[in-house]
């Protein structure tokens, strides 16, 4: 389960590196230990960064992103999305891969679905 935290400033959170993910950095937020799929952060890409690599992304979480400054082009889709840009995707939705010529930051929310879903 994630901890709580009333009005936490952000800033005093450092950005650090995303293991396996280079030119990603993260401010976590909220998270439950040791669970992926348990996760509020602010992500930021760095300008350049392009994850064609790693192919179409899934994961059994879902996940909401909101687009905070930047751009990020879905490579897939041949769309790029701007500040105030949210995507939603369920456990299994296929996304990806992506590009950002300018780097971008987002806040990134995860969770697990319930049993009656």
């Amino acid at each position: 389960m994630k901890g709580m935290h009333e009005f936490l400033d952000t800033t005093d959170l450092p950005w650090q590196n995303v293991d396996g993910h280079p030119g990603v950095t993260e401010r976590v937020l909220s998270a439950a230990p040791g669970d992926p799929g348990e996760l509020t952060r602010l992500a930021r890409w760095a300008p350049g960064l392009d994850t064609s690599e790693a192919g179409v992304i899934r994961h059994e979480y879902y996940e909401e992103v909101y687009l905070l400054d930047g751009e990020l082009h879905d490579l897939t889709l041949d769309a790029t999305f701007t500040a105030g840009y949210y995507a939603s995707r369920p456990p299994g939705m296929a996304h990806g891969p992506y590009r950002t010529a300018t780097g971008c930051t987002m806040l990134e929310i995860r969770y697990w679905p319930t049993s009656s879903e």
